[in-house]
């Protein structure tokens, strides 16, 4: 695993002094696992104080195994934590009083948790009728808004299974896409309401769902239903648009992705290659004619690449400007060139589990700023490590302080 950046010290300095666009916002953050996560570190990292409010023993997502380990320490960098227990009469009042001095309140529990205790939009807007609200969940309102929804429930049941899979056999995607898009677009409703509401000093209540936000992925495939007549095939059954663009065995017994996707990419190709045979047959000419005859131009091309190792293949297919990737596993992205020269990993320090204390990379946002990348500014929390500092903003003295801890209405 790759210890440090390629970015100067005093670039990544820099990066981490500037102002930020979100500088000044308070947010407070009721939510658990990827979706509302997500939200508040994108907020979070565009300069916003996002105060993650936790149950006194944690987030449970903290201790996640298996495929969920990578969940806390991915999603909360850049955030205060504070712990308060809201089944504590004294607990609630403060997270009441935290939640209103917030231009914005995000949360992810399912329908009617938060009216329970009095943190819902309509009661918090009496508190404070500028106040942004954003709710994660699984649906709209509609017939579907109580299940109870898990990305793989979406993805199941709006198309995307279907389409990633083989015939018959329905396959999630290999990440959380509707979790972390849906946080995304509880972060672009949200900006856009904090726009609006510097015209009208009002606030609003979001709802980002994940069944939705599925189905807004695979709208491509109705729309080609829609304009077509025909219903999209699952990708790896789909008549390509493109006659090269697949995944070839190399010689070594690494796979690449390899494509040609115009006339003059597939005469740069056979010239680079040195196949002037198909270069020059009329059955070849053009991408349509390419398409016609895949099954019998295909198992050529596989022999005859196969002859190459990947490496020699990566290597003129990038000399001759044609697209190619290997094939590479999460793991290896760490080590990769491009990403460590680019600033996409930074150092962040692990607070749970048994390497808690140690050091890591984690990925950043996926844009730039003024030319620079938005930095990790501080590692994600220890539970209710900024309960005290932030109690005391709320106007609470050493002696109140003292009292909620001991009666366990705040960690």
């Amino acid at each position: 695993m790759a210890s440090s950046s390629d970015i100067p010290l005093d670039t990544a300095a820099a990066a981490a002094d500037r102002p930020l666009p979100l500088q000044g916002l308070r947010v407070v953050e009721f939510s658990h696992m990827v979706m509302g996560p997500s939200c508040g570190m994108v907020l979070a990292d565009l300069g916003a104080e996002v105060i993650k409010v936790e149950p006194v023993e944690g987030d449970r997502t903290r201790h996640l195994l298996g495929a969920g380990a990578g969940f806390f320490p991915m999603f909360n960098r850049n955030k205060k934590s504070i712990a308060i227990d809201l089944r504590s009469a004294e607990g609630l009042q403060a997270a009441i009083r935290l939640a209103a001095s917030a231009d914005v309140v995000l949360q992810n529990f399912k329908p009617g948790v938060m009216k329970k205790y009095g943190l819902d939009y309509a009661t918090l807007s009496q508190l404070n009728p500028g106040l942004i609200y954003v709710n994660h969940t699984g649906f709209l309102p509609g017939p579907y808004e109580h299940r109870t929804a898990l990305d793989e429930v979406v993805q199941m049941m709006g198309g995307l299974a279907y389409m990633t899979g083989r015939p018959g056999d329905p396959l999630r995607a290999g990440t959380s896409v509707n979790d972390i898009m849906g946080g995304m677009f509880g972060a672009i409703g949200a900006m856009a309401a904090l726009m609006q509401r510097a015209q009208t000093g009002k606030g609003q209540e979001i709802d980002s769902a994940l069944f939705e936000n599925n189905v807004f992925l695979v709208g491509q495939h109705m729309m080609q239903y829609a304009v077509t007549g025909q219903a999209a095939a699952p990708m790896p059954d789909r008549i390509s648009s493109w006659a090269m663009y697949d995944v070839f065995t190399a010689q070594d017994g690494e796979q690449i992705f390899l494509a040609a996707v115009s006339d003059a990419q597939w005469r740069t190709f056979c010239d680079a290659m040195g196949y002037d045979d198909l270069k020059n047959d009329p059955q070849l000419q053009t991408n349509n004619d390419r398409v016609r005859a895949r099954s019998t131009m295909m198992p050529v091309l596989r022999e005859r690449l196969a002859q190459h190792t990947a490496a020699a293949l990566a290597a003129i297919f990038e000399q001759h400007q044609l697209p190619f990737a290997p094939i590479s596993r999460p793991e290896q992205l760490f080590d990769d060139p491009h990403l460590n020269a680019t600033g996409c990993l930074a150092d962040v320090v692990l607070t749970d589990g048994e390497r808690a204390g140690q050091t890591v990379r984690t990925t950043l946002l996926p844009l730039r700023m003024d030319g620079q990348r938005l930095p990790v500014r501080c590692s994600p929390p220890a539970v209710g490590e900024h309960t005290a500092v932030l109690l005391q903003g709320l106007g609470y003295g050493a002696d109140d302080i003292a009292q909620l801890q001991s009666t366990g209405a705040v960690a």
